[in-house]
């Protein structure tokens, strides 16, 4: 009888703990407990992200649900609105976010310079070393930037597949393509000023083919959801720089928006995150990053978000191995390191977009 008492109390303290071990993957130290249990009592976990609120929403969920009790805050703005609201809260030293996961990843990388906590993730052995800065910020994703067009209105002879065809197509037809071109303002847009510079550093001839890009004048916008709605709606024929990412979404339910990957060369972005020093939440915000590293984390963006892992091991082909099959050497990530600092010092910066501007006939 006492054998048997003794059974079932084993089984009831197993099932018991079984939940709690269950929040996070095998192979995290064994005092991870320790944050999960801390960061139950800090209750929530303040996000300031440039990713939609829509396509983060399966992410939340998904972390909400393993970690009943601590609700996320998410805060979804663009990438200039993010860079001064966080510069602004650190100077007067109030809350802020706990963590920042930004599409900017120059800004965003600015800002883990100054702000960002020392933590080696325990997903660090998952993640291509590229995409590491002193354990301090990780890329998240491995998402092409494309060309994005009208199916309608640009017959599929004349979709560009290199940025000098782009420029050709749109030289040869400047009336055609007279204010129907659109992509960043780099000027207002974190994201479009650094894709604009990776650019530069990419084709020698950038500018000259810039030019040609803007023969017929370009219609610039701060997001990549009104160029998706202007080329969809005829308003815009064409655009470049754009998020694969949320065009492959938009596209699978848009008949009228195509989608073209440069063989030229395909840059691909990660979205950087970093957990803040000063983060009110810590213990959450470190359950928040890894979690979005995690397998778990990563298959739900790739599958539900349409936003390809920074991983090789997730269901499907949208993460690092199905994009190589894909595009092969065309593809060209953007490290997670200083070389992205360098157009941020401020001269440096106004020179760029003076030569931008002049390029771009703006």
């Amino acid at each position: 009888m006492f054998f048997k008492i003794g059974v079932s109390m084993a089984a009831a303290a197993v099932l018991i703990s079984a939940p709690a071990f269950a929040q996070f993957p095998a192979g995290y130290p064994a005092d991870y407990q320790k944050i999960v249990d801390a960061a139950k009592k800090e209750g929530k976990v303040v996000v300031y992200s440039t990713t939609d609120t829509k396509a983060a929403g399966p992410l939340i969920q998904g972390f909400e649900a393993l970690y009943p009790g601590i609700k996320v805050e998410y805060n979804d703005m663009n990438s200039t609105e993010l860079y001064n609201r966080y510069i602004s809260e650190q100077a007067a030293g109030g809350t802020s976010g706990d963590v920042v996961w930004s599409s900017s990843m120059d800004t965003a990388l600015k800002l883990a310079t100054d702000y960002a906590l020392e933590y080696a993730s325990p997903e660090l052995g998952q993640l291509p070393k590229w995409a590491v800065w002193k354990d301090k910020a990780y890329g998240t994703t491995y998402e092409p930037v494309v060309f994005i067009y009208n199916k309608r209105l640009i017959p599929q002879s004349e979709v560009p597949d290199s940025h000098a065809a782009l420029a050709k197509l749109i030289a040869s037809q400047p009336d055609k393509f007279k204010k129907k071109v659109t992509t960043y303002d780099i000027e207002k847009s974190g994201l479009g000023f650094m894709l604009s510079v990776q650019d530069f550093k990419a084709d020698p001839n950038y500018f000259a083919t810039l030019a040609d890009i803007a023969k017929g004048g370009l219609a610039v916008q701060s997001s990549t959801g009104t160029m998706m709605e202007r080329v969809s709606s005829g308003e815009n024929l064409i655009g470049f720089n754009i998020l694969g990412s949320y065009a492959e979404a938009r596209a699978k339910t848009d008949p009228s928006l195509g989608i073209s990957y440069p063989k030229d060369y395909t840059l691909v972005l990660s979205r950087v995150t970093f957990i803040s020093q000063e983060a009110a939440n810590s213990n959450a915000a470190k359950l928040w990053v890894n979690y979005v590293l995690s397998e778990q984390g990563q298959n739900i963006l790739a599958n539900k978000a349409d936003i390809p892992s920074i991983r090789n091991d997730i269901e499907g082909k949208n993460d690092i191995d199905g994009m190589t099959q894909m595009l092969g050497k065309a593809l060209k990530p953007i490290p997670v390191d200083e070389s992205l600092l360098e157009y941020l010092e401020p001269a440096k910066r106004l020179e760029y977009i003076k030569q931008w501007r002049t390029a771009a006939a703006k």
